[in-house]
């Protein structure tokens, strides 16, 4: 649809302004003189008055041919020529003759003359002249007031209505309703607003479902870490209470219960860093402490600190890395994305498993896997896995441990550096984390 701009808009409103009293005026003058041309001659009034003149001058020089037919239509073709009309009455007031039959005349301006002859009385002669330019201006008054008409409709139609569309249609979007119709616009400016409010409401409404989505996320986050607190707590007050009351006598009770406490504390530790970790990295830009660093002794280091958790459940972890596995990077930070994988994949490996992690060098990139003998990801944990407080438990148990924030913490971390990580199940079984970081540039 062809638009038009507000300025030629105003321009075709100055036209119309001037071309239809103009119109007026024309159609005016052509009923009431029976031509287009205007005179050039001279002022109008000076015409006519000079008409006038000519008229009253034939009818007092001929007294004695007023009854004359003859006389009498050479007067009616004077009176047409200077569109006037005549009347004229006797000593005794008798009508001795009329040009216009109808004996009312449609002329409004009356010249009133006596004919004396002699000291006496003859008759007396009325003349209606032509009316003056009110008809012509009544014309005028009326041209501009149907200009003014079809304007003010124009405007609402291409200006207001649309305008008072999209004011209801914010009072909509203010009261929730994200369904609402613009009318178009022949207008540009206003066009263009209307594909901006349109904008502006998409905008609006994907904010909105974000928000929704947060808030759903931040009631989920709230539920999960009052779950996860609230288990070992509560198992930390009863042993607690257990060494207060004296249940534990024996030192191999009392040294139980101090381990599991500890235990307990430890496991509460490690989920408040988590949440830590996690809300920095989520509401705060960090700052990369960059430096060189050989992701082969960062991989080797986070095997040493899981050895022992390793050797409790008879896991063995081979390392097959490269020596040219150097990038720059945080290395607190990786070291932490690290572990948490580690971490991971011990966790869910079973007794005598496996774990296998690689590291090489491609192109401009340092992958690395990790890949262990444990079941694997359902397709639903695939699509999830990196999820914050995600746990493939249903019923959210500890017996695996870890706090549902690992993988989405190391994924962050891995993205912080410019690398990607990904979560996929091994053609041989069991669980693989792929990832890569860039080389050095």
């Amino acid at each position: 649809m062809r638009t038009l701009r507000i300025r030629s808009f105003i321009i075709l409103i100055f036209f119309l302004l001037l071309i239809i009293p103009w119109i007026f005026f024309v159609s005016a003058h052509f009923m009431e003189t029976g031509t287009l041309s205007f005179t050039k001659e001279g002022p109008r009034d000076e015409i006519m008055s000079e008409n006038l003149n000519k008229i009253i001058q034939l009818i007092e020089s001929n007294t004695d041919k007023w009854r004359d037919p003859s006389w009498q239509n050479r007067l009616d073709t004077q009176l047409q020529q200077t569109q006037m009309e005549a009347v004229i009455i006797s000593a005794s007031d008798q009508e001795i003759y009329r040009s216009n039959k109808e004996k009312r005349s449609r002329l409004s301006s009356t010249e009133r003359f006596s004919v004396i002859e002699d000291g006496r009385l003859l008759g007396n002669a009325f003349i209606y002249m032509p009316k003056s330019n009110t008809t012509l201006i009544i014309s005028i008054i009326a041209g501009l007031l149907l200009a003014f008409f079809i304007i003010g409709v124009e405007m609402r139609r291409f200006l207001m209505k649309p305008l008072e569309k999209m004011s209801f249609a914010a009072r909509q979007v203010a009261a929730g309703d994200w369904e609402m119709e613009l009318p178009p616009s022949r207008i540009t400016e206003i066009s263009e607003v209307r594909d901006g409010f349109k904008v502006m409401v998409g905008g609006l409404r994907a904010s909105f479902q974000k928000q929704a989505e947060l808030e759903e996320e931040r009631r989920f986050v709230i539920t999960a870490i009052a779950h996860d607190l609230r288990t070992p707590l509560f198992a930390l007050r009863g042993y607690l209470d257990g060494l207060e009351q004296g249940i534990a006598q024996s030192p191999e009770q009392i040294a139980k219960y101090i381990a599991v406490c500890k235990e307990k504390s430890a496991q509460l530790d490690r989920l408040v860093e988590d949440l830590f970790t996690f809300s920095k990295m989520e509401h705060v830009e960090m700052k990369l402490h960059n430096q060189t660093i050989d992701l082969k002794v960062i991989i080797q280091k986070s095997i040493d600190n899981l050895s022992p958790l390793a050797q409790q459940k008879h896991i063995s972890i081979s390392s097959h890395t490269s020596d040219d596995c150097f990038i720059k990077g945080d290395i607190h930070l990786l070291e932490r994305a690290m572990n948490n994988l580690l971490d991971n994949a011990v966790r869910y490996t079973p007794a005598y498993g496996e774990i296998i992690v690689q590291c090489h060098k491609a192109d401009n990139k340092i992958g690395f896997t990790i890949h262990d003998t444990g079941p694997g990801f359902s397709l639903e944990e695939l699509q999830r896995i990196f999820e914050p407080l995600y746990r493939g438990e249903t019923s959210r148990n500890r017996s695996t441990g870890g706090s549902g924030l690992g993988l989405t913490i190391s994924q962050k971390i891995i993205r912080l550096h410019g690398g990607e990580l990904s979560a996929d199940n091994h053609s041989e079984g069991g669980a693989l984390l792929t990832g890569w970081i860039p080389v050095i540039s």
